[in-house]
Parts: C-alpha cells; sequence; structure tokens
C-alpha cells in the first residue's frame, strides 16, 4: 500500500501558462508565489525518496482547456515541494510526471499535487 499526499494551493492564486508572454518580472514575482504556496502547503510530510505527482488544475468555469498550458505554475510548486524537503530533487531518479489533469470548477481556479509514494 502506497501512501498519498495532498498539496493544495489556495484558490485564487496567480497561476502562469505556457502562452503567457508575461515580463521577466512578473514571471519571478509570480514564481515566487507559487513556489512560497507550495512549499507552505507541503509542510509537514515527510520526506519521500520516490514520488508520482499528478497535478489537478481545478478552473474557475466550464470552458475547454489543455490542462498541460499550466505546466509553468507546476513546475513551480513542484519546486516548493523540493523547497519543503518532500523529495531531494526533482530529477526522474525520484519523481514521476507531474502528470497533468483537468479537475472540477472551483472559483478563483486551484491547483492540486497529488503526491504518491512509489517503490525506490
Amino acid at each position: 500500500m502506497s501512501t498519498s499526499y495532498t498539496v493544495a494551493l489556495p484558490a485564487g492564486l496567480r497561476l502562469m501558462t505556457s502562452n503567457q508572454r508575461l515580463h521577466w518580472r512578473t514571471r519571478a514575482k509570480v514564481t515566487k508565489a507559487i513556489r512560497g504556496a507550495a512549499m507552505e502547503a507541503a509542510f509537514g510530510i515527510p520526506e519521500l525518496q520516490r514520488v508520482h505527482i499528478t497535478a489537478v488544475l481545478h478552473p474557475h468555469d466550464k470552458r475547454r482547456r489543455d490542462p498541460a498550458n499550466w505546466y509553468p505554475a507546476v513546475k513551480a510548486a513542484v519546486d516548493g515541494i523540493v523547497d519543503a524537503g518532500v523529495i531531494e530533487d526533482d530529477d526522474a531518479t525520484r519523481l514521476i510526471g507531474p502528470d497533468m489533469r483537468l479537475g472540477t470548477v472551483v472559483r478563483g481556479t486551484q491547483l492540486v499535487l497529488h503526491i504518491e509514494e512509489v517503490a525506490a
């Protein structure tokens, strides 16, 4: 039986997409906010050797979306999980994924990471 954890970023937190052309300073500010929110949300999760992460984007409405476009936000969140000490690094020896999924509608849009420990 594997152990799983959920890291839910606050609804309404500004997220980045691959389609945006943000100024570098704005991009850095948004990245820092996502990374910090993920690190805070991951507080208390023990260090894991190898994990599979499924990233679920909960949009604010029912329009069609390509969840993979939110990869820049997911990458920042995974870096926050590394900062929290959940995994030592996000390289291929420790991390499978992140796999992107589209979830149910949430007011304000929300990114949720499901972390499942897998055998090393």
